[in-house]
């Protein structure tokens, strides 16, 4: 059976709550995190040598990756078409914004947050050149989003897709690591509700992180 490989907080809750949307069978295993350290206890980081979530086994594969689990499951036990798929075709009018909002979170957006966690920790001036610099690049992706979800209910357009499955943790999760205040983002906090409201989502973060009430406002 397929076994998605939760670490507690982490990227890896995109890949419970894409199989909690499809409805396939699957097995989930939880791993909590150093109490101190918070990062990935040896358990987890031997499942695959970069030592980091998500990562699920489906007997011989090991994955890691999240677009890459994501593109596997979808291809290997998604319905192969119809809404339920969660993807869109070549010919689907959207397509070119469902492509790019797919790779926007983990090619833009999330290093644009890890970059600002890190020089956070650095106890850096407030007037370092590259802290200035990171943070003015975090703004504009945020923007970005921002005016997207100011003219469509899903990143891909009126389908709700992987792509939003892919940028959610970065908008609620990750504040937990990098905490910034969506405010200044109406659009965006109203998707969040959005997201909020699916069943398949809740049962996901039920599962994956019980102790943990969603950041969605």
């Amino acid at each position: 059976m397929l076994a998605v490989h939760h670490l507690g907080k982490s990227q890896s809750e995109r890949i419970v709550w894409l199989c909690e949307e499809l409805g396939i069978p699957y097995e989930l295993k939880v791993y909590d995190r150093h109490p101190v350290t918070r990062l990935a206890q040896p358990d987890y980081k031997a499942l695959h040598p970069i030592g980091a979530a998500p990562v699920i086994t489906d007997g011989d594969v090991v994955l890691a990756e999240s677009a890459a689990i994501i593109d596997y499951i979808v291809a290997r036990y998604g319905p192969k078409e119809g809404s339920g798929r969660l993807v869109l075709s070549a010919d689907h009018p959207d397509f070119a914004q469902f492509l790019y909002w797919f790779h926007f979170a983990n090619g833009t957006l999330q290093p644009a947050l890890g970059r600002n966690m890190i020089l956070g920790r650095l106890n850096l001036p407030g007037d370092n050149p590259m802290l200035l610099a990171m943070k003015s690049r975090l703004k504009l992706a945020l923007d970005l989003v921002e005016a997207r979800l100011g003219k469509a209910d899903y990143f891909a357009g009126r389908t709700f897709t992987t792509a939003d499955i892919m940028i959610v943790f970065s908008l609620t999760t990750m504040r937990l690591f990098l905490p910034f205040d969506l405010a200044p983002y109406p659009a965006i906090l109203a998707y969040l509700q959005r997201i909020g409201r699916r069943d398949a989502y809740q049962r996901a973060m039920r599962k994956g992180d019980p102790d943990m009430a969603p950041l969605l406002t």
